[in-house]
């Protein structure tokens, strides 16, 4: 009686010990695929790059903008985006850091690094955190947002926001076309220290949108000139050689501007018609949404109100 007793107790023991066993490893199993689904591979342009798929703590020391866009957490930001009037408010709280500051990206305790392929030890941040690095003008402006969605596990916003806003700035370009004429020509132009800048189709100032999205024409100085490089110096003296029948002046408030009084300056014919349309370089250096939208409303406006 007693040996019947001992074991019916001995084999409840074993029983619950096993399913203890294997509650613990359900337990295990399941922490480790969370685990596991905490991150995905990322094709970058140098190879597969394991990030998390909700990274909490960025350092972007390029294409800021596109993750401010996507909302993505930031705690480290490169000084030109920083300095961008249409940032300030998003970027509270957010430290700025450069390529050569490793110690403080550390103490920043990043999850996810964004660089360019020319920044600086690359190498090194790599052993801080996931690094991925893009080679600046290899995508244009709809890809690199879409990729940077893909990055932050957004994809689907990315290419929403993409197909939107080319349908959107389409649409303005068209009506633009029947105000000023499907021959009318526009110039995107810069001011500098001492030099001028006129800009091809994908060199931002929103270039992208006059002549990608709404298909605007470029002079053919600016053709020759500035399509290929993106970008072409002149002097203030050549302005109106590059001058379309239309022109976005990007005017930067930093610098001498006074050429604007000059007889070679109002006697331009599209200044003195009134077809200026002035945008602020500080506000216009970038192609990422909040960027272009910004952009996109001071073209309408510009082009559709006078």
């Amino acid at each position: 009686m007693k040996k019947a007793a001992f074991f019916t107790i001995l084999m409840v023991c074993m029983l619950l010990a096993g399913c203890s066993s294997g509650e613990t490893k359900t337990k295990t199993d399941s922490n480790s695929s969370k685990e596991e689904s905490s991150t995905f591979t990322y094709e970058s342009e140098q190879g597969p790059v394991e990030v998390p798929k909700e990274p909490k703590r960025i350092v972007a020391l390029t294409n800021g903008p596109n993750v401010i866009s996507l909302e993505g957490k930031l705690v480290g930001i490169d000084e030109w985006t920083e300095m961008n009037p249409l940032f300030t408010d998003k970027l509270k709280d957010v430290e700025v850091v450069g390529d050569d500051q490793l110690e403080k990206i550390i103490e920043l305790d990043p999850d996810l690094i964004i660089a360019g392929s020319q920044t600086k030890n690359l190498d090194k941040m790599e052993e801080i955190a996931p690094t991925v690095a893009f080679t600046w003008g290899k995508l244009n402006y709809i890809d690199q947002q879409i990729e940077i969605g893909k990055l932050l596990n957004k994809e689907k916003e990315a290419k929403e926001w993409a197909d939107d806003f080319q349908e959107r700035a389409a649409t303005i370009g068209e009506k633009i076309r029947k105000k000023i004429g499907d021959d009318a020509t526009v110039s995107v132009i810069e001011t500098g220290q001492k030099e001028l800048y006129v800009f091809g189709n994908n060199y931002a100032r929103g270039s992208e949108i006059l002549y990608q999205a709404m298909k605007l024409n470029m002079p053919d100085a600016v053709k020759d000139n500035a399509l290929e490089t993106g970008i072409h110096v002149i002097s203030p003296e050549a302005v109106g050689d590059f001058t379309g029948d239309y022109l976005v002046l990007s005017k930067n408030p930093d610098v001498d501007n006074s050429f604007m009084e000059t007889d070679t300056w109002k006697n331009i014919p599209a200044v003195k018609n009134g077809h200026v349309i002035e945008i602020n370089s500080k506000e216009s250096t970038y192609s990422d949404p909040v960027t272009l939208e910004h952009l996109l409303k001071a073209f309408e406006d510009g082009f559709l109100e006078k």
